[in-house]
């Protein structure tokens, strides 16, 4: 059994426009925007980050904005709901924050005895506020935001799958606990993880499967501290028969990819070096930062895309 997860890194997801993907976790969620690149495989599009103050694993969220991207459909074989831990007695806040920025499809619930506000994002994307109480995690307030009411970070993700069975097993290997289930929901638990350390395995055996585009959860990362646990990972879902990447330098952590028996694509990604790596912490995501094989191209790759406000 893996022993070395700390719980989500990041989760990266699709949308059909930057301006109004940047404006919606910038100005309406009140997150920082902490690094600005492109898609290291399509460097004519961005990949914008949004976090916390340093973008700590478990509060990031990342988008390749495809610009006109057909809009995705719901279904199994994908992270079907993001969670974001706020304090608790703040979701009356959001709830009209939200709602004064023409947020669609607000919906009040609990989930596993948490109060719960889930709403769409620009592109439909299926977001939800969580009232967690005693996260002790630092909140950005530079985005307008106040400290008691902000967001801390993930607390979950919602993985939606026909059965569940096959994706509990790798989750065990990986180190999670079987913590609760509600009706069709079990939920998993990394014991001391990082605050985003909650997975929730829906079994919706009837429903069909997803189609990504904007507004679909890509892939979901998960965290280990460095270089050399995440070699010891690799091998070890190896050794169990997964076909996992060779290491992928993404500038700001090390990545591998592996396919998930349930369709989800899995991410483990290195909480070094971190995004101050190429930028110092009070400027984060204000310059466009392109890897050292794109620089040449600059000014062309600037030329493509759509200026986004700071």
């Amino acid at each position: 059994m893996i022993k070395d997860i700390r719980g989500i890194h990041h989760i990266t997801s699709m949308a059909s426009d930057a301006g109004k993907n940047n404006r919606f976790f910038t100005d309406t969620l009140g997150l920082r925007r902490i690094k600005k690149t492109v898609n290291f495989d399509e460097p004519s599009i961005y990949h914008l980050y949004y976090g916390d103050g340093i973008g700590s694993a478990g509060t990031v969220m990342t988008y390749f904005p495809f610009e006109q991207m057909m809009r995705g459909r719901p279904g199994t074989g994908e992270v079907g709901e993001t969670q974001f831990s706020v304090p608790r007695g703040s979701l009356s806040f959001w709830q009209d924050r939200l709602k004064a920025s023409g947020v669609a499809a607000m919906t009040a619930s609990q989930v596993f005895g948490a109060d719960r506000l889930r709403f769409s994002g620009p592109d439909g994307d299926s977001l939800a506020l969580v009232e967690v109480p005693d996260d002790g995690r630092t909140a950005w307030t530079g985005g307008g935001v106040p400290e008691e009411v902000a967001i801390r970070g993930f607390t979950a993700a919602r993985l939606t799958l026909h059965d569940i069975a096959a994706t509990e097993e790798l989750l065990r290997f990986m180190g999670y606990e079987r913590e609760a289930t509600e009706g069709s929901t079990t939920r998993f638990v990394i014991p001391s993880g990082n605050g985003a350390d909650h997975i929730d395995l829906e079994a919706l055996p009837q429903t069909p499967g997803a189609r990504q585009g904007a507004g679909s959860v890509h892939h979901i990362a998960f965290a280990v501290d460095d270089r050399a646990t995440q070699l010891a990972v690799r091998k070890a879902l190896m050794d169990t028969g997964y076909q996992v990447t060779p290491v992928i330098d993404r500038d700001y952590f090390w990545a591998i990819y592996f396919r998930t028996p349930g369709g989800v694509l899995f991410e483990i990604a290195t909480n070094e070096p971190g995004f101050a790596r190429d930028e110092d912490r009070a400027h984060l995501g204000e310059a466009l930062k392109l890897p050292a094989r794109y620089e040449p191209l600059r000014d062309r790759i600037e030329a493509g895309l759509t200026p986004l406000a700071a």
